[in-house]
């Protein structure tokens, strides 16, 4: 899939000193695509809106946070 008119945007708390930061790109037709900040050259994840949806939901509800 072209990439090439993506625009992504970090999340504000993430702040400049690099850690575990990913980046979003919504602005594509059918697709969200999610990459790794610190390599913006590397893989990207995409995902259908509707399966972000439900991935973000869960981060709200707290889905995700006994994961280890």
């Amino acid at each position: 899939m072209d990439l090439s008119g993506a625009v992504w945007r970090k999340s504000s708390l993430s702040g400049d000193s690099g850690g575990q930061c990913m980046e979003v790109a919504a602005n594509l037709p059918g697709v969200v695509a999610v990459r790794d900040s610190k390599n913006p050259c590397g893989h990207k994840l995409l995902f259908t809106p509707a399966e972000w949806r439900s991935f973000i939901g869960g981060v709200k509800t707290g889905e995700f946070d006994s994961l280890a």
